[in-house]
């Protein structure tokens, strides 16, 4: 055989295999599948031949509509199932489950704050309270007609405008009958009609005189005299006691902190005896700190000193024991109406409220309160709606102690209190800049008070609302027993010991009515810390998807990732690419007809996936293809498939192909 020639080499060289040749032509005439579908219906059609999710495929390869609207069906349902159960399983992941632990261990002492219920000496504040004291005894003899512990003595009207009454003009005491609109003044005798919204504060004390009295009293706006509020009570007691106590507060807001501290009771004045795990104790283990409605208060172990002290030991031996000396005779008859001392137990961190949670000591008796001590710490965000240090709460911390959810609420009701009133209420702390209200530089101050806590109430001020709960905190449970202190055979010796003890300070002897018996202590040392865990982990909550997924699509990841990858990427992609068309032909016969030029002959060419011959519900095959016939009354397309049933090409090709000729002669 001769060596081929040169343009023999060369159709050599750039020949392509016949087998190749028709694969690539076969190829570009068939309908495009897969990611490269030109529509969402071929591409529905690829995903469902070709996914691992059995029911999509049993969807398009069944035959007849029943058994097809029954895997349709059944597709759907589990479906469904599969999102309720992963919804059921989110939910179960951001919920906790709570453990308790129980362990037995020396255990730190809390504070202990001790307060008389008395906050001043009363013969202290005699020169403050003189003229607001006269008017009240005035009151109680126009009211009930009894002067110093003798009634039915009434005074007359006359008598009382002889010799002025200020506190009475400030705010008057009325006296309403059968709820209605009109009122006495108990200060002139004349009846007015009233107008203003009416509060009333029902009290557990029976009135003392005609059960259809009411006694109240009326506030207004300073600014507006039209504006005003009647707060009624069905007590002339409770009546008395809060008319009281507003001018108290008023008169309490203009005496500096030092002199308030004289006036209230000394740690000397307060403790006769002390006993703590055994040994004695004295003023130095207690740290004062004054409380505006409770005046001085002595806090036992408060670890100012850096030193917190504790206690190895349960039982009521081993706790504090302390002897108060209460000082009955030196109260104030109408600020307070019990005899005691109010208590305390708290954390060294936190501020002693003993206006709302303290316990109350009787005199005459040796009060036992046995603890447990408790732990408790919830899980943040987003288990729960809870704070760890307050710091993402916009309410300032006015006490500068660790934060608490009452903290927060005292904080928020005060800053409320000087935006709207211009001054801060005396029961709490002041902020920087702030001035506790009085008469004389807020005259409208109580109106704005009652307004302002009226809406706090009934949480229209926003504070519990931006308020939370402290994510960890400590608490003690108590458990309160009270005996009869001291008995009857050995209250003799014990008095005059107690006496001759106390001798270098007071020159009389003393009642059992002035002292109080308190003791302190854990009834075990088991403390239990009670902690939320998470329910499920990020791990089993993954494991619980694939189950679910598992077993109503038997389902992959892959397939999660293939079914993310179809129906958003190459979705998104089809959607995309269909739009891009329509904009370029649209473009294209903008441009040609502004040229005035005629449609291209190439432009009437059909592509592979156009063929309307290649148009059909099932996927066409590689045999398939090769018997499908020629369109009708349309021109031959540009790459007709292949139609053959042996290796004869007559149909499609006239010509033998240059890569079939032999390469050579011999």
């Amino acid at each position: 055989m001769a060596p081929p020639g040169p343009e023999g080499g060369r159709a050599a060289a750039g020949a392509v295999a016949p087998g190749k040749k028709i694969t690539a032509r076969i190829k570009r005439t068939l309908p495009v599948k897969g990611p490269q579908a030109p529509t969402l219906s071929e591409l529905m059609r690829w995903y469902c031949l070709n996914t691992n999710t059995h029911g999509c495929r049993r969807i398009v390869v069944s035959r007849g509509r029943l058994r097809r609207f029954l895997w349709i069906l059944l597709t759907l349902s589990a479906v469904g199932l599969i999102l309720w159960q992963c919804a059921e399983l989110l939910l179960n992941y951001y919920s906790a489950s709570v453990s308790v632990t129980v362990q037995f261990q020396k255990l730190p002492f809390p504070a202990v704050t001790i307060c008389n219920i008395n906050p001043y000496k009363y013969s202290s504040m005699k020169d403050y309270l003189s003229e607001l004291d006269k008017e009240t005894k005035k009151a109680l003899e126009t009211f009930y007609g009894f002067s110093e512990g003798k009634s039915k003595v009434r005074r007359s009207v006359d008598e009382w405008n002889s010799t002025g009454s200020d506190f009475f003009k400030q705010i008057p005491l009325l006296k309403f009958e059968d709820f209605s609109k009109t009122a006495t003044d108990l200060r002139s005798g004349q009846k007015r009609k009233i107008e203003g919204s009416v509060f009333h504060k029902d009290s557990s004390i029976v009135n003392s005189g005609d059960s259809n009295d009411i006694i109240g009293f009326q506030l207004c706006d300073a600014n507006n005299s039209s504006e005003c509020a009647l707060y009624t009570f069905s007590s002339g007691v409770n009546a008395i006691q809060e008319w009281y106590k507003l001018h108290y507060m008023n008169i309490m807001a203009q005496i500096p902190l030092e002199t308030k501290e004289k006036l209230s009771y000394s740690a000397d004045d307060l403790l006769l005896t002390c006993f703590f795990d055994g040994l004695s104790c004295d003023k130095r283990h207690f740290t004062r700190f004054h409380h505006p409605l409770h005046g001085n208060c002595y806090t036992f172990n408060s670890g100012e000193n850096g030193t917190i002290l504790s206690t190895s030991t349960g039982g009521s031996e081993y706790g504090l024991q302390v002897v108060l000396y209460i000082d009955e005779a030196d109260y104030n008859p109408f600020l307070v109406t019990s005899t005691g001392a109010k208590i305390i137990v708290h954390d060294q961190n936190e501020y002693p409220f003993i206006e709302d949670i303290g316990t109350e000591i009787e005199t005459a008796a040796a009060t036992s309160i046995g603890m447990h001590f408790t732990r408790s710490r919830k899980l943040s965000k987003p288990y729960s709606d809870c704070t760890e240090t307050g710091a993402d709460i916009p309410v300032e911390n006015l006490y500068n102690k660790s934060y608490s959810l009452q903290i927060c609420l005292h904080s928020c009701f005060q800053k409320a209190m000087v935006d709207s009133c211009g001054c801060a209420q005396y029961a709490q702390p002041l902020p920087a800049g702030a001035e506790y209200c009085n008469y004389k530089k807020n005259p409208n101050w109580m109106y704005c008070y009652y307004r302002l806590h009226e809406k706090f109430v009934k949480e229209q001020l926003g504070c519990q609302q931006i308020c939370k709960d402290a994510c960890s905190f400590k608490e003690w449970a108590l458990t309160t027993s009270i005996a009869q202190w001291p008995s009857a055979v050995s209250e003799d010796w014990m008095l005059r010991v107690l006496s001759w003890d106390k001798g270098q300070k007071i020159n009389k002897k003393l009642n059992k009515t002035d002292l109080a018996n308190l003791m302190v202590f854990y009834k075990d040392l088991n403390e239990r810390f009670i902690s939320e865990n998470p329910a499920n982990t990020l791990v089993i909550l993954l494991s619980n998807f694939g189950g679910q997924l598992g077993l109503w699509m038997s389902c992959s990841v892959v397939c999660v990732i293939e079914i993310v990858e179809v129906f958003f990427i190459d979705s998104l992609s089809i959607v995309m690419r269909c739009q891009w068309q329509k904009a370029k032909k649209w473009w294209n016969d903008r441009k040609r007809d502004r040229l005035g030029k005629p449609p291209q002959a190439g432009d009437l060419e059909r592509q592979g996936h156009d063929n309307p011959v290649c148009i059909d519900e099932d996927l066409p095959t590689f045999n398939t293809a090769l018997r499908l016939p020629l369109p009708q009354d349309s021109p031959l397309p540009r790459t007709p498939p292949p139609n053959y049933s042996t290796l004869r090409l007559e149909t499609a090709f006239t010509e033998q192909l240059p890569d079939t000729l032999e390469v050579g002669q011999h």
